[in-house]
């Protein structure tokens, strides 16, 4: 583990206005940093975990679409001392200080809030995006900035060149200094050492107080919005770009059987189920128990997971979730949720508040919140019946939208009610 003592002030801005339209219909009604994850998180939870851990605690969250459910989670959940005047996690929506419009943009979002970091004159500011999980030290990001004599610094991570057309790809020489760097291009450049990935921006920056304040500036007049697309590019000659190697990062508490620097876009379904499957298993790539660098989250007031009977093979039970004689294998049940007896579940995401009743089946589905899937039924068997009422990606995934059961789960007696949609 890298020790950085640090004697700089950082104050951040997370990006949790996403809409996320790959991940609809989990985001038909909720931002996609809301989306949740786990047995118990929230996407969001991750990088203002990191944060917090990294004794980054001057925290903005800019908010936009479909944000009620994302605020009401950092109202119950991220509440930090009110004793502690320079610790604080603070929603920003769009205030329309700086004109008319919401934010156009990741840059444009910064720009209208640039009077919040003239308020707490940080040395540094990191804004960092609010929809990836992993686990990173921001200090030792930090320190490699001010080793660097950067204006800027990129987390980087390698990606298979099939995936880079979804990120900035950056390209640097060996110091480091950014030569180059291409918003989601359609060819991208490959690593010089690896020509099957490319080095991919984590929407993850550091930047100097006062450099991003007169860039802003400079790009607000210019009609730039957004930095990937427009302001990065353009700094290249005027400014020192760096790429941070997020592979270099060390956090404790890593074990040794995790995948080494995990980090995962989970912009589509099919990536975050699998992002799922890697929290499974006696070996996960990526375990969630860690108390050196904990994940925080939401304080659950209600019972521990309840098993009456049945078949659980490698699967999470969230707090409250009933499972009475089911099957259940490599899967993820959220709080409160109901599975009665009968019911098997094969690679499956159940969230919070949904009853499964008697003797249904469902193989790779994900069901959203407040649904009751009615007894006998049969969802991942045939996919074509699937796809006339539910959505299904290519890779045979069903998800189930959110219900329409405004109620407990556990609260309804028993009783196998008919499925709502």
């Amino acid at each position: 583990m890298k020790e950085r003592r640090l004697a700089v002030k950082i104050m951040a801005f997370v990006m949790a206005g996403g809409e996320g339209k790959r991940l609809r219909p989990l985001t038909e009604s909720r931002s996609k940093p809301a989306v949740p994850f786990g047995g118990r998180y929230r996407l969001v939870d991750f990088v203002l975990s990191n944060l917090v851990n990294s004794d980054v605690r001057d925290i903005y969250l800019l908010v936009q679409y479909k944000s009620q459910s994302l605020i009401e989670h950092i109202r119950k959940s991220w509440t930090i001392s009110p004793l502690l005047p320079d610790q604080f996690v603070t929603v920003v929506p769009p205030q329309m200080q700086e004109g008319s419009s919401w934010f156009m943009g990741t840059a444009d979002a910064v720009y209208q809030n640039l009077n919040l970091l003239k308020e707490q004159r940080p040395d540094i500011v990191a804004v960092f995006g609010a929809d990836h999980i992993y686990r990173m030290d921001i200090r030792q990001m930090a320190w490699f900035h001010q080793h660097q004599h950067a204006d800027i610094s990129v987390a980087a991570i390698p990606v298979p060149i099939s995936q880079a057309s979804d990120f900035g790809i950056i390209e640097a020489n060996a110091d480091g200094r950014i030569t180059c760097f291409q918003e989601k291009p359609e060819c991208p450049c490959t690593m010089p050492s690896d020509s099957t990935k490319a080095y991919a921006s984590m929407g993850n920056y550091l930047f100097n107080a006062d450099v991003l304040i007169e860039v802003l500036d400079k790009v607000h007049k210019q009609g730039k919005t957004d930095f990937g697309q427009h302001v990065l590019p353009q700094l290249l000659k005027s400014h020192r770009l760096f790429a941070y190697d997020f592979s270099s990062n060390e956090v404790p508490g890593i074990k040794s059987y995790e995948e080494k620097s995990y980090w995962r876009d989970v912009g589509s379904l099919d990536c975050y189920f699998q992002a799922h499957q890697d929290m499974l298993g006696i070996e996960p790539r990526f375990d969630t128990f860690n108390p050196q660098w904990p994940i925080f989250s939401g304080n659950y007031q209600g019972p521990v997971a309840q098993v009456i009977g049945g078949q659980i093979k490698n699967s999470l039970l969230g707090a409250g979730s009933f499972i009475n004689q089911a099957k259940i294998h490599n899967s993820i049940i959220r709080c409160e949720a109901v599975v009665e007896p009968g019911a098997e579940l094969q690679d499956c995401i159940i969230m919070d508040y949904v009853r499964i009743c008697r003797g249904a089946r469902l193989r790779r589905v994900i069901v959203d919140r407040h649904n009751i899937i009615k007894s006998g039924t049969k969802i991942g068997y045939n996919l074509e019946e699937d796809r006339r009422r539910y959505h299904v990606t290519s890779s045979g995934l069903v998800i189930v939208p959110t219900g329409k059961v405004n109620y407990f789960a556990r609260n309804s007696g028993g009783i196998s009610s008919g499925y709502i949609e």
